[in-house]
């Protein structure tokens, strides 16, 4: 970790100026991925940006030829392009404290609990689906059992692709996006069962009609926003489309006018005409960065939630990281064990042949 004192004694500037030279020396050698989440004086060294997944696919395919993958985004992120990138290949984490917190809302053993729970009422009829927002052994657990990882923009193809083998669904980490997409298809609101880990149903007869268990997981980045503002954004901008991910609570996802991943988001808004006007609910970061590219629309927050894990990446640490590819010593390496990666990379190829 850079000193607080080195950070004032090199400054911004010139830790800029170095990343920009030892990208310039170090060549096809390394590939720089960047989260959409993260602060523009980091995207401007992105040799690509995007979401979770797309950027660990383009570890496994497009950055084939390099040495080092320096992941700028959280944790589970690092640990999915590390299971899809070549033996050679190193991933690299300039912020290697910056995990996830609704990752961290389910563990592989509190998983595995509920699992005993469901299937003895269940049986064999439950597939289990982690989010791509997840850590290694939740992935590989899913894996293990016949069940997939999704993304928020394939998560109803993989709902439908699970309800077509099976009759129940135990859906991991977020309870939001697991309930949006299952109202979204249909399902009675009787029918969606959350699941706590810290409190398991009282009375288990109630368990038995649910069609998917939802883990009680969020992400504290969109559960800020609120009904409220949607109006406010009505009241002061009108006409105004509103948008929000589908990790937002349910009721801002039925007030909004339309919901989706951050790819859709982004699509929708740059191929907008110009003149269009957006009120988005996500990261502050990203909503500002697409303001800042598309002038000739109006683009809000519905309110400023910022993802402080992503925003522990910075220049100073990403410099360190780069230098430490220089020296011949990396570090911030994100390394999977074999037997985790084996079962997890099972449920991210269900994934990619059911989408």
């Amino acid at each position: 970790m850079i000193s607080e004192e080195t950070k004032a004694t090199l400054g911004e500037l010139e830790a800029i100026e170095r990343i920009h030279q030892i990208k310039r020396d170090l060549g096809k050698r390394i590939v720089i991925l960047v989260h959409h989440y993260q602060r523009d004086e980091v995207m401007q060294f992105a040799d690509y940006r995007g979401d979770s997944l797309e950027l660990s696919r383009i570890a496994a395919s497009e950055a084939r030829e390099a040495d080092y993958i320096v992941f700028c985004g959280v944790d589970f992120m690092a640990e999915t392009a590390a299971m899809l990138c070549q033996p050679h290949q190193t991933v690299l984490m300039p912020a290697v404290e910056a995990g996830c917190p609704m990752a961290r809302m389910a563990s592989a053993s509190d998983v595995e609990m509920a699992w005993q729970a469901l299937t003895q009422i269940w049986g064999e009829e439950v597939t289990p689906i982690t989010y791509q927002n997840s850590y290694a052994d939740v992935k590989a657990f899913c894996g293990k059992h016949g069940g997939a990882v999704c993304t928020s923009a394939n998560c109803r193809a993989i709902l439908n692709w699970a309800w077509g083998m099976k009759k129940h669904i135990l859906f991991l980490p977020d309870e939001n996006l697991g309930t949006n997409t299952a109202l979204a298809l249909g399902v009675p609101p009787e029918r969606i069962l959350v699941w706590d880990p810290d409190r398991p149903p009282a009375d288990w007869s109630i368990v038995e009609p649910a069609r998917i268990v939802v883990w009680k997981g969020y992400c504290h980045v969109h559960t800020v926003f609120r009904v409220e503002q949607i109006q406010r954004a009505r009241d002061k901008y009108a006409p105004i489309t509103v948008i929000v991910h589908p990790e937002c609570p349910p009721e801002v996802v039925q007030a909004a006018d339309l919901s989706g991943s951050t790819s859709f988001i982004l699509k929708t808004v740059h191929s907008a005409p110009p003149g269009s006007r957006f009120a988005i609910g996500t990261e502050i970061n990203m909503v500002s960065r697409l303001a800042k590219e598309n002038p000739d629309k109006l683009i809000v927050p519905l309110a400023r939630s910022l993802c402080g894990t992503m925003f522990r990446t910075n220049v100073f640490n990403l410099l360190q990281t780069l230098e430490s590819i220089v020296e011949g010593n990396p570090i911030g390496a994100v390394r999977v064990p074999p037997d985790i990666a084996r079962l997890a990379n099972l449920a991210l190829e269900r994934m990619l042949s059911e989408k």
